[in-house]
């Protein structure tokens, strides 16, 4: 079909007109024909099987059953009247209840007539009852136009009440089928179809909205979901080797004297297979002529600051200069007195940059960054304003990189006329499934091992019935000589709430735990930063022996001889924010406990997140059950989000087809990287209007 003629504005399509356009558009943005070929069913509803009354089950799912009215009445009630019908056939019977436009319904039902009824059934007392059921004389019903599934398109309630029901969206579609007469341009190539067995652009469209049976709806529903996953695959990985192609990089082609000095003098431990691997793939990185940028994923504590440092001192080797951005000054602080320790003997000129520098020290920091004197920058924002201009920066280390916006990172890139290489980091593990969508044209490392000598983090699930015995435990643990954490949730609706509950959890804990012989730091949002950063360093100087707080201990904070985390209302918590909070312990040698206390009441996924943290410290893990729980959306946060606003797919259950998607992209770029054989003609047109108009959906029909 031609693609032009899906570009035109819905108000033309038969009974539709300007009014109900409006509405479309402002409900369910559809604006053009396309957007409404493109608004896909969410559910069906199989119209194929009759079910007979004793068959009928309690799980609410729509029915069919074949039968008469045998009595009308009209029962009062509290608010109103409903009238209720007695329906039967040969098994047994049930009731059809209405509560709305009764007068109009009595009128028109016939006793002792076969009808068709259709509708969700309730179950109460024993009896079966369906409210508002769709009505049809099976005389009428076995001459209508026999639909085995229908479908159920998304919709809302502004939408109902305007009178756009499901039937009339199911009308609209019909129509605009006959219009085009069933026909689509073919968005793959023939080599394609035949190796996955995929039905035709124009089968699987008719058979996602008019189905004639299970089968052809699953084999259709496979090649659309292929389709929308190879484009954004085939776009992400395009965009990769382009970038390559493109943006050429400085070579490091030498591993000099400071590197090998570091690996075999300095090197505080030996490092870990998968850390040997990184480095590796670093190397090549580098060593290609093109701009590196690469995603460095691993757990807390997996050692990905080792490898960073050793990328920094390669590009010292080669004669460039190197920094390293972290979201907060806790954190930058961080990586600036653990660098320095571990450069200690060499050397190397390295400076901290954060908004609390004072004037004089700026200074001296930003005129030996231009005369090439310093070699590794480390800081926050500060790295990126306008004053700060460096002598030839190599590469750019990105901590965390979720919490800067794409802006902030490409001002980084100005800094040189060749834009330095790129290496982000980050603590959340992100599932492989998503990483492939948001980071895909990223070259992706993973360290998914600890080094030598950490041992894993023991994790229990505790009610607060045996609060007694978890205060014994801190006792002994103390008597150690260690430290605890105990947290409490923030909800940011409820301060009023949680500083309540902090404060009560603090008081109970303060009674247990007298003075002079324990001594507890608290640490909350509505403090002042200075008063923040005094209780920090007492718990970091191992001053206090207990930190209570909320979630504002940041990513970051580093305290070897804390090896309890107690996380209470741990049901309060995300996934993810568990593991990152257990990850602030279990950073010394010693067996560290993460202790997660609930009260008796919890939901099913609460209970699903509590069971998956005591089962394993597997970061990737806990957030594959994290991206089923809570959907690719709200894992990566919204301003991630837009690219995966996906029709028809879904990156998480379709984790398999977006695999077979991506190999075959990868393929196809590796043998035809400009689209230009005649085979991939119709692939070549679907990219170009794809690129052209940013929308996925926009073009492939």
């Amino acid at each position: 079909m031609n693609a032009n003629y899906l570009q035109t504005p819905i108000a033309y399509l038969k009974g539709v007109g300007p009014n109900r356009a409006n509405s479309l558009q402002s409900e369910l943005g559809i604006h053009t024909y396309q957007d409404l070929i493109n608004l896909f069913p969410n559910r069906y509803i199989d119209k194929t099987q009759y079910y007979k009354i004793n068959q009928l089950q309690r799980n609410s799912s729509d029915v069919q059953v074949i039968g008469r009215l045998i009595h009308l009445k009209t029962v009062e009630q509290k608010n109103g009247k409903r009238l209720v019908a007695t329906f039967k056939d040969e098994t047994g019977q049930m009731e059809l209840v209405w509560f709305r436009g009764q007068k109009w319904i009595r009128e028109n039902l016939k006793i002792n007539t076969p009808y068709v009824v259709f509708g969700k059934t309730n179950y109460y007392n024993g009896n079966f009852s369906m409210p508002h059921p769709e009505m049809e004389l099976l005389a009428e019903h076995q001459q209508g136009l026999k639909v085995g599934m229908q479908p159920v398109y998304p919709s809302t309630e502004k939408l109902t009440n305007k009178g756009i029901s499901n039937r009339v969206i199911n009308k609209l579609i019909q129509q605009l089928f006959v219009d085009i007469k069933g026909k689509f341009t073919e968005a793959l190539s023939p080599k394609i179809i035949e190796e996955l067995s995929l039905l035709s652009k124009s089968e699987a469209m008719f058979n996602i909205h008019f189905p004639k049976n299970q089968e052809l709806l699953a084999k259709s529903q496979f090649r659309l979901k292929f389709e929308e996953l190879f484009y954004i695959q085939l776009q992400l990985i395009a965009k990769n080797m382009l970038h390559k192609q493109r943006i050429k990089g400085f070579s490091f082609d030498k591993v000099g004297i400071l590197f090998n000095e570091f690996y075999t003098n300095h090197l505080p431990f030996e490092l870990t297979n998968a850390q040997k691997r990184v480095l590796k793939e670093i190397r090549f990185d580098l060593g290609s002529n093109a701009q590196m940028n690469r995603l460095l994923q691993g757990d807390v504590g997996s050692g990905k600051t080792i490898v960073a440092l050793m990328t920094m001192l390669l590009a010292i080797d080669n004669g460039f200069q190197a920094c390293l951005m972290a979201p907060t000054e806790i954190l930058a602080n961080q990586h600036f007195v653990g660098i320095q320790e571990l450069l200690d003997k060499m050397d190397i000129n390295i400076a901290i940059l954060t908004g609390s520098v004072k004037k004089s020290a700026r200074k001296i920091i930003h005129e030996q960054l231009e005369s090439g004197e310093l070699d590794i920058l480390i800081g926050t924002h500060a790295l990126l304003e306008d004053k700060v201009i460096y002598k030839n920066l190599g590469i750019a280390i990105v901590d965390e990189q979720h919490r800067f916006g794409v802006a902030q990172r490409s001002k980084l890139w100005h800094k040189n006329t060749i834009p330095p290489h790129v290496l982000v980091m980050t603590a959340t593990p992100i599932p492989r499934t998503l990483a492939m969508s948001l980071y895909g044209d990223l070259d992706i490392s993973i360290i998914d091992e600890l080094p030598p000598g950490r041992k894993p983090i023991k994790t229990v699930h505790r009610y607060d019935s045996n609060r007694l015995k978890v205060f014994q435990f801190i006792r002994d643990e103390i008597a150690k000589g260690r430290q605890i954490y105990v947290v409490y949730p923030l909800i940011q609706e409820s301060e009023v709430l949680d500083y309540k509950d902090l404060m009560d959890g603090y008081e109970s804990i303060a009674r247990d735990f007298q003075q002079p012989e324990y001594q507890i730091s608290i640490v909350h949002g509505q403090m002042k930063p200075d008063d923040k950063e005094f209780e920090m360093q007492r718990f970091v100087k191992g001053e206090t022996q207990i930190m209570v707080a909320t979630t504002v201990i940041e990513v970051g904070v580093n305290v070897p001889n804390a090896s309890v985390m107690i996380i209470e209302s741990a049901e309060r918590f995300g996934l993810s924010q568990l593991h990152q909070l257990r990850g602030r312990v279990g950073r010394g040698a010693d067996q560290s406990f993460c202790i997660l206390m609930t009260s008796h009441k919890l939901s099913t996924e609460a209970k699903t997140r509590l069971e998956t943290m005591v089962r394993t410290n597997d970061g990737f893990e806990i957030a594959e059950v994290d991206l089923k729980l809570r959907g690719p959306g709200d894992l990566m946060g919204t301003q991630q989000s837009g690219m995966l606003n996906l029709k028809i797919a879904d990156i998480v259950k379709d984790n398999d087809i977006l695999k077979t998607a991506r190999y075959y992209a990868l393929q196809l770029l590796k043998d035809d990287p400009t689209l230009k054989k005649d085979e991939n003609a119709p692939i070549n047109y679907t990219y170009a209007q794809l690129i052209k108009h940013k929308n996925i959906w926009k073009y492939i029909s």
